[in-house]
Formats: structure tokens, C-alpha cells, sequence
């Protein structure tokens, strides 16, 4: 595999309650456990951040894979949801929703295409394809 990029973070302390940084200095955060889950919440979660990635990079797909359909979609908008849940054998799972928002022009059928093919471009939907339920949904 030719490799185009290579991102590095790395992670220190308590797992959810420490920090991540990149390595090329561009953020780091402070982690904490949401409040939902008994933690103090004042600090992001892996969960958003896999929620940000995700809709930074099917928005790109999206913008890739539209031209080719003679679509513009630059108004376009993705909201990741990212769910984590046990599994049932002492671990937990993830499931996404994708919530995407087109701009009016895009009939239904076009709407339903584009997200189709951008599914199958889309990284971050590949790496989770099989693995983790992934709905995506227009606006």
C-alpha cells in the first residue's frame, strides 16, 4: 500500500481522563469521562473524536464523489453520532449515524447515489464497514 499520510497521537495518562496530542503539535486535549457515564465530562471523549473525524472525512468523500454526478454540494453539511454501548461479552461496541444535509437542489434519488457512493470512498466507512453499525440519513 502506497501510504499518501501518516497521523500520530499519542495518549498519556488515565485512558479517558488524561490528554492526547499530536505529534506535529497541532492539538492536544484534555480527555474525560462524560457525565452520562459518571464522569466529570470537562474535557473530550474518544467518542468525539471519532464523531469529528468521521464527518470531517465522509464530508470530504462527499465533495469528491459529487462532482462526478454533476452535484454541488459545497453548502453541504455531516453530523456524526457516535453511540458507545456493552456488547454483551464485557466489552463495548460503537454505531454511527451520519446525518447528512444537502442543499434543496439534490433530488432524493441523487441524495440516496451520492451517499451510496460515498460510503464506498469514505475511509472511515470503509475501516468500519462489516464491523460497526453505520446509518447514514439526510436532513
Amino acid at each position: 500500500m502506497n501510504v499518501l499520510y501518516t497521523a500520530e497521537a499519542l495518549s498519556t495518562g488515565a485512558g479517558r481522563d488524561g490528554r492526547v496530542a499530536t505529534s506535529d503539535g497541532s492539538f492536544a486535549l484534555d480527555l474525560a469521562i462524560p457525565k452520562d457515564m459518571g464522569g466529570s465530562g470537562a474535557g473530550t471523549n474518544p467518542e468525539q473524536l471519532f464523531a469529528a473525524g468521521y464527518a470531517a472525512c465522509f464530508a470530504t468523500a462527499m465533495k469528491l464523489v459529487a462532482p462526478q454526478r454533476n452535484l454541488d454540494v459545497s453548502d453541504a453539511s455531516v453530523t456524526a453520532e457516535v453511540g458507545l454501548a456493552p456488547n454483551g461479552a464485557g466489552g463495548f461496541t460503537l454505531d454511527v449515524t451520519l446525518r447528512v444535509e444537502l442543499p434543496d437542489h439534490v433530488t432524493p434519488r441523487a441524495a440516496q447515489e451520492l451517499l451510496a457512493a460515498t460510503h464506498q470512498v469514505c475511509p472511515y466507512s470503509n475501516a468500519t464497514r462489516g464491523n460497526i453499525p453505520v446509518n447514514i440519513v439526510t436532513e
